[in-house]
């Protein structure tokens, strides 16, 4: 026998930790990023896979852009689909997150991913909503999502691989996804996205759209830490009305 993997233990809400145990089940997927093993989800206790840091590197990057597009297009029974498992009212970060399915995804974006965050921020965004239909783009069927897929959820493996931690999963728009990888930066991120619309093109203007899908992690930052991302959600929100 080879030597035992080291397990990384989480202490946090019994809610979170229902919610990140059938997240990482769902999102581990045959051709998609390799995903921590659940080890023990009990009350507040999550037991996962701990894995070792390695290096960004250029190949690790392109195989992460063609896994996640895998991913991506395993797709969800609807948009705000929960994880089999996971329950309605799960969190992203230390923030609630509801997972209500709805069959369109304009409509669920504002009403589910906008509105209440905006409300809580105290942030007016009404004219976003009102003209989601037009700035959705074409659409496209419910994607399997990380959920909170920005930088800090992005794990370099000392195997070489680029492995997912920490998701917020449901249903939603895949564009969501690569629009919070872009937010607070990727290494190599240019080659991710490359090999990703290489497995997985893209619909027509889906550069213009990506502060529209950045609004939703900027309010819920604005939520949790006000000051400078309240500013930014604002940005965003005039930006994606400009298109």
């Amino acid at each position: 026998m080879g030597p035992r993997a080291a397990l990384r233990t989480k202490v946090q809400s019994p809610l979170a930790t229902a919610a990140e145990a059938a997240g990482l089940r769902w999102i581990s997927v045959e051709g998609g990023p390799p995903i921590p093993r659940v080890h023990q989800a009990e009350g507040g206790r999550l037991v996962i896979d701990e894995i070792p840091h390695g290096t960004p590197d250029l190949q690790a990057a392109v195989t992460f852009g063609r896994r996640l597009a895998a991913l991506h297009l395993t797709g969800a029974d609807a948009f705000g689909a929960p994880p089999p498992g996971g329950p309605r009212e799960a969190t992203i970060g230390a923030a609630p997150m509801t997972n209500e399915p709805a069959p369109e995804w304009p409509e669920w974006f504002a009403s589910q991913r906008i509105q209440p965050y905006a409300r809580q921020a105290g942030i007016d965004v009404d004219e976003v909503c009102r003209r989601i239909t037009d700035l959705a783009g074409p659409p496209e069927p419910p994607a399997r999502l990380h959920g909170d897929l920005w930088s800090g959820n992005v794990l370099w493996g000392a195997d070489g691989q680029v492995w997912l931690i920490d998701p917020a999963a449901h249903g939603g728009h895949r564009e969501t996804d690569l629009a919070m990888l872009q937010l607070f930066g990727c290494p190599f991120l240019d080659h991710v996205l490359g090999a990703y619309r290489e497995v997985a093109p893209l619909a027509d203007g889906w550069r213009r759209r990506v502060k529209l899908h950045q609004l939703f992690p900027l309010l819920v930052h604005a939520v949790l830490f006000g000051g400078g991302y309240r500013s930014e959600a604002l940005a965003a929100a005039g930006e994606a009305l400009r298109g």
